[in-house]
C-alpha cells in the first residue's frame, strides 16, 4: 500500500522538484543580473571592454541583421498588398508594413538574430573560460569575474538592442516599398504617407522599450548559462559547454517571446 502510495506521488513530486528549481534559477539569474549591472559603474576600466562589445554584438551584426530585416520587409509588403488589395485597402499597405514591423517583428526578430549570432558566443566563451579554469584565476587575482566578463556584454547589449531594431524596423520598411510600389506598382506618395500617418511615438517608444528588455533577457540568460557550465547535471567538460549553449539559445528564445507577449499587453 505504501509503495503504491509512492508511486501514484511521484509524478507529483516529480513536479514540485521542477518547479522548485525553476523558481530557484528564476531568482539566481536575477541576483546574477543585479550584481552584473552594479558593476558596469564601478571602474574606469570598464569602457574600453564595452566598446569592444559594442563591436562585436552590434557592428558584426549589422549584416545579418540587414539581410533578415530586408527580406522580412519584403514578405510583409508582398503578403500584405494581396491581402489588402481584396479590400480595396492596398493604399494602408505602408502603415500596415510599418506598424508590423515597429510594434512586434522588428524588436522580436532582432533579438532573436542576436541571440544565434552573439548570445550563443557570450556562452560559449564563458563557459570554456569556466572549464578551463580561468574564472578561478580571475577570482584568485582579485578580479570580480562578473564585472570582468558579465558587465561589458550587458551594457554594450543595451545599448545595441534598440539601434539594431530602429536599423531593422527602417530596412524592413524599404523592403516592403521594393515589393508593394517598385514591384507590384503601388503609389510611393501613399506609402511614406501612410508610414508618417499611422506610426505614432507610442509605436515607435514601445519598440524601443521591448528591444532593450529583450537585451538585457538575452544577455542574462546566455552569460548564467556560461558562467554555471560546471554545475550542469547533464554533461561535463566540452560537452557542457555545447549543452550550456544550446540551453542560452533556446531559453532566450522562449523567454523573449514570452516577454513580448506581456509587454504587448501593457504597452499596447
Amino acid at each position: 500500500m505504501i509503495e503504491a502510495r509512492r508511486t501514484q506521488l511521484s509524478p507529483i513530486a516529480r513536479l514540485g522538484d521542477a518547479t522548485l528549481r525553476a523558481l530557484g534559477e528564476t531568482g539566481a539569474m536575477f541576483l546574477f543580473l543585479l550584481e552584473s549591472f552594479g558593476r558596469i559603474f564601478r571602474a574606469w576600466g570598464q569602457f574600453p571592454k564595452i566598446v569592444r562589445q559594442i563591436y562585436f554584438i552590434g557592428v558584426k551584426s549589422i549584416t545579418v541583421i540587414t539581410l533578415i530585416s530586408l527580406f522580412t520587409g519584403m514578405v510583409i509588403g508582398l503578403q500584405m498588398y494581396y491581402a489588402l488589395a481584396k479590400f480595396g485597402a492596398d493604399g494602408f499597405l505602408g502603415a500596415a508594413v510599418s506598424l508590423s514591423l515597429v510594434r512586434e517583428l522588428g524588436p522580436v526578430l532582432t533579438a532573436i538574430m542576436i541571440t544565434g549570432r552573439a548570445g550563443s558566443s557570450m556562452t560559449a566563451e564563458i563557459g570554456v573560460m569556466r572549464i578551463s579554469e580561468q574564472v578561478d584565476a580571475l577570482q584568485v587575482m582579485d578580479i570580480n569575474p562578473l564585472g570582468y566578463l558579465v558587465s561589458p556584454k550587458l551594457a554594450a547589449s543595451i545599448i545595441c538592442f534598440p539601434i539594431l531594431t530602429a536599423f531593422f524596423d527602417l530596412v524592413g520598411m524599404l523592403g516592403g516599398y521594393l515589393t508593394g510600389v517598385l514591384l507590384l506598382g503601388g503609389n510611393s506618395g501613399v506609402y511614406w504617407y501612410r508610414v508618417s500617418a499611422y506610426l505614432k511615438m507610442s509605436d515607435i517608444s514601445g519598440g524601443f522599450i521591448k528591444s532593450l528588455v529583450f537585451g538585457i533577457v538575452v544577455c542574462t540568460v546566455c552569460c548564467y548559462m556560461g558562467y554555471y557550465t560546471h554545475l550542469r547535471r547533464d554533461s561535463v567538460g566540452p560537452e557542457a559547454v555545447s549543452q550550456a549553449t544550446t540551453s542560452a539559445v533556446v531559453t532566450s528564445c522562449v523567454l523573449i517571446l514570452l516577454t513580448d507577449y506581456v509587454l504587448t499587453s501593457l504597452l499596447f
